[in-house]
């Protein structure tokens, strides 16, 4: 198989589980406009298949993801525009991969047992839940190179400590998983690596009611931007709405009736 031909990512199901893995370990799992658009096919996909209950998002090799592709990037100086069209069609689709995954309605959880660079960071950050094994390392390095991680910025200071955040973007340097641990960049140390863990968290929550899981990104995600009490409002909805449910009527009889719940099918 040719270079060019081999595959970027794969995808595999078991379980109400959808396995995404990165495998272009020649370019580190960069971010190239391929690898891009690769990830945001697959999770589109995935979006829609109701028997998918959570997403796993794991890679091979040394680097869990190097971020963008600058050899790719850099190939465009020569364009005619200097490469501006390529690099605006770089971080639009980036960007569109981003909030793909925060609107996906399956939780997405990250599994790093490598580097995860600038954007893949970034990735890492936008991720619902990480798992990281003992060698994950994590950096935002565009400082050190003249070109500030700006956008992987808007994930990591909604997701970690603005001071954090911020030693991050302005020193470049290389974090290991304790930091990141305390950062709250990633839920916990997996001793063994990162995938068993990812795995078992993932089957752990694909067994609680799919229902629920659905609802409960999506009022995460839109509560969490919108005042303190237009919050309240639109939780309060969202709760009433969700015990007018199957799921919740089962339940809470299960729970009343101290034995295991039957999930409607949806």
């Amino acid at each position: 198989m040719t270079q060019s031909a081999m595959p970027l990512a794969i995808c595999e199901a078991l379980d109400n589980v959808a396995t995404i893995t990165l495998v272009n370990e020649r370019s580190r799992n960069a971010l190239s406009l391929a690898m891009i658009d690769r990830l945001t096919e697959m999770l589109g996909l995935l979006s829609e298949r109701r028997d998918i209950h959570v997403i796993v998002l794991q890679a091979e090799g040394p680097a869990f993801c190097a971020g963008h592709d600058l050899r790719e990037l850099t190939a465009h100086r020569d364009d005619e525009d200097g490469g501006r069209a390529f690099y605006e069609q770089t971080m639009s689709a980036c960007t569109k991969l981003m909030r793909l995954i925060l609107g996906a309605p399956q939780p997405v959880i990250a599994a790093i047992d490598g580097m995860a660079t600038a954007a893949g960071c970034q990735l890492v950050a936008t991720c619902d839940l990480a798992i990281a094994g003992p060698q994950a390392r994590f950096c935002t390095p565009g400082v050190n190179i003249g070109l500030f991680c700006s956008t992987p910025s808007v994930a990591l200071a909604r997701n970690i400590g603005r001071k954090h955040a911020m030693e991050m973007l302005l020193t470049g340097d290389v974090y290991c998983v304790e930091d990141a641990l305390r950062f709250g960049l990633v839920n916990q140390i997996a001793p063994e690596g990162a995938r068993p863990s990812a795995r078992a968290l993932a089957q752990r929550i694909a067994a609680k009611s799919p229902h629920a899981l659905v609802i409960g990104k999506e009022t995460f995600y839109r509560q969490i931007d919108i005042p303190l009490a237009a919050a309240y409002d639109h939780s309060c909805a969202v709760m009433v709405e969700n015990m007018m449910i199957d799921d919740a009527r089962e339940g809470i009889a299960a729970f009343l009736e101290k034995r295991p719940p039957a999930w409607p099918e949806k």
